[in-house]
């Protein structure tokens, strides 16, 4: 299995992710288009694109952000999707694919930044990727935007806080809003280029304090996050059989 990343902050690490891909032996390629890394020029050698988080957003331009093109991803985004490949994004990544397929990005209700549960809708429950979840699993979050959702999209989980934490575009291309890719060694990179949210952090209903975010424990949700993408991954490779 083919796994590529893009990453557009060296503190928005793709954690979890990352440590199933490099578990199973997959073959792992990235774009830190922070670090002026290229977007693949074809996706005909990828089968996983999984597409990271930062502060931008879909609207953020170049001039803004030199090295983040927000349409130049939607057309990768878009071409994996058109070529079957299975297509996951977190958090920006999410709402890129949102963008990519028609779907315009919104600001979520609340600002989350912790660790806080979130409820599978009546389809989340159903879905067989996403089974083992149960009714409602605690998961990590950092954003204050959320990803649009096509005619054809279905919410599979939300928080108190947002109302689309989990968005399957279809069979094969998932957004997830939450950070279930969280360990303690990305949210301390996380926590050091947040001086400004988390020092406000009593203001707001869902952001939780630095020493909130050491004390968690993050292995329950990094575990039924590699089971999604073990079920993934045997879903993507009977389409290809």
């Amino acid at each position: 299995m083919r796994v590529h990343f893009i990453i557009h902050e060296s503190f928005e690490a793709p954690g979890a992710y990352e440590q199933w891909a490099i578990s199973h032996g997959h073959n792992v390629s990235f774009s830190r288009v922070y670090e002026g890394d290229a977007l693949p020029e074809n996706v005909e050698n990828i089968d996983f694109l999984i597409v990271m988080g930062g502060p931008q957003d879909p609207a953020t331009t170049t001039t803004e952000c030199p090295h983040f093109d927000a349409l130049a991803e939607q057309r990768t985004i878009a071409a994996a999707v058109k070529a079957g490949k299975a297509v996951i994004g977190i958090c920006l990544g999410s709402q890129l694919i949102g963008e990519a397929l028609g779907a315009r990005f919104s600001h979520s209700p609340e600002k989350e930044i912790g660790k806080f549960p979130i409820t599978l809708t009546k389809e989340g429950m159903q879905h067989e990727l996403f089974s083992h979840f149960g009714r409602t699993l605690d998961v990590g979050h950092w954003h204050n935007d959320m990803p649009g959702l096509t005619p054809t999209a279905t919410v599979i989980a939300h928080s108190e806080g947002c109302p689309r934490q989990i968005v399957a575009y279809s069979d094969l291309v998932y957004g997830f809003q939450c950070h279930m890719e969280l360990t303690p060694e990305v949210v301390e990179l996380l926590i050091a280029n947040s001086e400004k949210d988390l020092s406000r952090a009593a203001e707001y209903r869902f952001v939780h304090t630095p020493a909130e975010l050491r004390g968690h424990d993050y292995r329950e949700m990094n575990q039924a996050l590699f089971t999604f993408l073990d079920k993934l991954a045997d879903h993507y490779t009977h389409t290809r059989a």
